[in-house]
């Protein structure tokens, strides 16, 4: 459906508002890459920097400096209606007065598009997205899920090289989140040439969509990669603890162990962790088993919460909790219970002294 394959670059962008010393950064320096055809998830808390950088992207916020690139095309100075670009908003935007057809046409009318080639562009859009039946409605007859997928088919009648997604889901309830992040998976197999640039502050949506993240924290890129990478082997605390959940355990480098507490772990030690240096190991709850078994930590139970298919338990081992998540335990422990944990060596990841979110 794309007629353009195209991939963003930040080159060193910074976006600034007001001046001086009382200047308030909102992204600083940014150098990243969204390849052609690639889902790339910016990820952060509210103030990162990730949606400064899409609407940079989209022409609404100008660089204080640096370039930005779509495909080999510096847009940095273009307005948005000439970047070639699909976006969807959190709100979607439509226009009420307008059927879902007529809504799905404006942005090929904006273009000058063709009248002959417009109706055949918005049957295809809404088909694509599963809307094909609702072309005569009006927004105010459809869901919110629907109404996403009106955007969305909106963003792509445009046969956009690069689609800018601004927490698409975030209105939606857990149920139609869940179906509607299914929905966009397959719409990217369908649609392999369009490079995605996708916000959230939500790590599901993220590591479920996305072939690369990019962690977001203080207008600043922590930590790029794929999901799995980001997962499993974290650079750093803040990354550790944003791509899903982490326990971070402050510790002691010896050779070939870490001194947490009053427990030697085995674990692996990168050859630049110098002995007696000061860590952070990174242990994944649901990695932790309860009982004895290799790398035992003993504690009181604080805390049990039910979770459905999972328990999870919050043990206070010398002074710090550490959490388990366990498939649903029959008899589960007690509060105040001492119980001993456990976690394979290979299953733990040392951050290594003076690597922090600052990078």
């Amino acid at each position: 459906m794309a007629e353009r394959i195209s991939g963003i670059r930040f080159d060193r962008v910074s976006v600034a508002y007001g001046g001086g010393s009382g200047a308030t950064v909102a992204l600083e320096s940014l150098d990243l890459t969204v390849e052609p055809g690639e889902v790339m998830a910016l990820l952060g808390p509210s103030g990162s920097g990730k949606t400064t950088a899409l609407r940079a992207v989209a022409g609404f916020v100008r660089p204080t400096s640096g370039r930005v690139f779509i495909g080999e095309r510096d847009v940095t100075d273009l307005p948005p209606h000439r970047r070639g670009l699909g976006m969807v908003v959190q709100q979607y935007a439509l226009f009420p007065h307008m059927r879902v057809a007529d809504n799905v046409a404006f942005g090929m009318k904006a273009q000058k598009v063709p009248k002959s080639e417009i109706p055949g562009r918005v049957a295809e859009a809404l088909e694509l997205t599963g809307m094909a039946a609702y072309a005569r409605r009006h927004p105010r007859e459809l869901s919110g899920g629907q109404q996403q997928r009106v955007a969305i088919a909106r963003a792509l009648a445009i046969r956009p090289g690069v689609l800018l997604l601004d927490e698409p889901l975030s209105a939606l309830d857990a149920q139609l989140r869940s179906g509607m992040l299914a929905e966009l998976a397959r719409l990217h197999r369908e649609l392999p040439d369009v490079s995605i640039l996708y916000v959230t502050h939500d790590q599901v949506e993220a590591l479920t969509l996305a072939d690369r993240i990019a962690v977001m924290d203080r207008a600043r890129l922590q930590d790029v990669g794929t999901p799995q990478n980001l997962y499993r082997r974290p650079r750093t605390e803040f990354t550790a603890s944003f791509v899903g959940n982490a326990n971070l355990l402050p510790v002691t480098v010896g050779a070939g162990h870490v001194t947490f507490g009053k427990a030697e772990l085995k674990v692996d030690t990168p050859h630049e962790a110098a002995a007696g240096a000061t860590a952070t190991l990174c242990v994944r709850p649901h990695l932790v088993g309860l009982g004895d078994g290799p790398n035992s930590l003993t504690g009181e139970v604080a805390e049990v919460q039910w979770r459905g298919s999972t328990h999870r338990l919050h043990v206070d081992v010398d002074g710090h909790q550490v959490k388990a998540d366990l498939r649903e335990l029959r008899d589960p422990p007690a509060p105040g219970e001492r119980v001993t944990l456990h976690f394979a060596p290979q299953d733990a990841v040392l951050l290594a002294a003076g690597v922090s979110e600052d990078g």
